[in-house]
């Protein structure tokens, strides 16, 4: 336990705009009122700021350079060098919310460095091939200067993992990618999802639902072309993005696909709730948007890969989904009809119940319980940090 009220840190990469990351921020800032807030850039609209309770941001050099506000991810070769450039003399204890830099932050043998990590520099490791694929940079000097750069991050990245006292991970996936690139064992604490607001309903169900930005990685694509060949079966596609025109396209005149495009919160949340089943078919990190689905009593169909094998419980014991192997539009066809052999078993009350485990209130309770664990042991007789 603290003898006296520690001085906290809080590190962020960038504010841009008030999303998954930023709930983060939001939850720590609620345990940790005190602390201070550090971001490399904020740019963070007026609108979307007031989960910062009017807190000043500290930022850095990065902030101030020509056009940074429109093309500060330009720079990203900059903020190794920009995140160790503040002064943490003082503060006991330091949070990176960490994605890109942030862990990178220079800290003392008298203060606890924990990280939450969202998620390795994907792009700089294991997705860099397919980085380079979907931008169009497989060849050219632009190819070679991105290459190059994301080698300078990799050293950077597996050298500043030994700053970091305790690391987080947001799920047990990515726990495995951390024990992967930085050879370090991680604690998984699942992201605030506001499950509060995505209501448990027992209305009739009747259409299946996908909610998604649509962009490449999301694979919405692959659910439209399943339900194509399933028209006995309704979708609505909630969303937009720059696969918009050939999701469209795909969908073609199907009577059976209905494409909302971007819907306001209320009427998101009902449609949610009125849906036999939520369809995901992209690998993410963790993947809030199933929370949500959850929340309301709505089973998961998931590509069973990433944060997927956290959210969506398939044992015989309070099943709440299916999960299947391919992305494919024949794995995604054959998961639907597995859930409906299963469909009597997967209860909303089991899913509303499955969704508590990732609210806010659960996730303040571990950050603070690892906290000051690791900050005992780290003025212990036993200076070895391994939680």
């Amino acid at each position: 336990m603290f003898l006296h009220t520690p001085r906290v840190a809080i590190v962020h990469e960038w504010l841009e705009h008030f999303a998954g990351s930023e709930r983060v921020v939001e939850q720590l800032l609620l345990l940790y009122p005190q602390a201070e807030l550090f971001a490399v850039m904020d740019f963070l609209p007026k609108e979307e700021r007031k989960f910062l309770n009017g807190k000043k941001v500290n930022t850095s050099f990065v902030q101030k350079l020509p056009f940074s506000r429109k093309f500060f991810r330009h720079y990203l070769g900059l903020m190794p060098l920009a995140v160790e450039q503040w002064d943490f003399t003082g503060f006991d204890i330091i949070i990176s919310s960490h994605h890109a830099v942030a862990k990178g932050v220079i800290t003392g043998p008298d203060q606890l460095h924990v990280c939450y990590v969202h998620s390795p520099m994907r792009y700089a490791w294991d997705m860099q091939t397919t980085y380079l694929r979907q931008s169009g940079l497989q060849s050219g000097l632009k190819s070679l200067y991105l290459r190059w750069l994301l080698h300078r991050l990799r050293n950077v990245d597996v050298r500043t993992a030994s700053g970091v006292d305790v690391f987080i991970a947001n799920s047990n996936y990515i726990a495995r990618r951390i024990r992967k690139v930085w050879r370090r064992h991680a604690t998984t604490i699942y992201p605030p999802v506001d499950v509060e607001n995505f209501a448990l309903s027992t209305n009739p169900r009747k259409d299946y639902i996908v909610v998604s930005r649509m962009v490449p990685y999301k694979r919405v694509d692959l659910i439209v072309s399943a339900f194509c060949r399933i028209p006995d079966r309704n979708l609505i596609v909630v969303g937009a993005g720059t696969e918009y025109d050939k999701i469209a396209a795909l969908a073609g005149s199907a009577p059976n696909i209905k494409l909302a495009g971007r819907l306001p919160q209320e009427e998101m949340v009902r449609a949610i709730q009125g849906a036999r089943a939520f369809v995901f078919a992209a690998e993410e990190d963790f993947g809030i948007a199933m929370v949500e689905a959850q929340a309301c009593g709505t089973p998961v169909i998931a590509y069973g890969r990433g944060g997927a094998l956290d959210i969506v419980n398939t044992s015989k014991d309070k099943p709440t989904g299916v999960l299947f192997d391919e992305q494919t539009p024949e794995a995604i066809i054959e998961a639907i009809h597995e859930f409906e052999r299963q469909e009597s078993l997967i209860t909303t009350h089991n899913c509303c119940e499955n969704a508590l485990k990732f609210s806010a209130t659960a996730f303040r309770t571990h950050i603070k319980a690892i906290v000051e664990k690791s900050y005992d042991q780290l003025f212990s007789d036993n200076a070895t940090l391994e939680i």
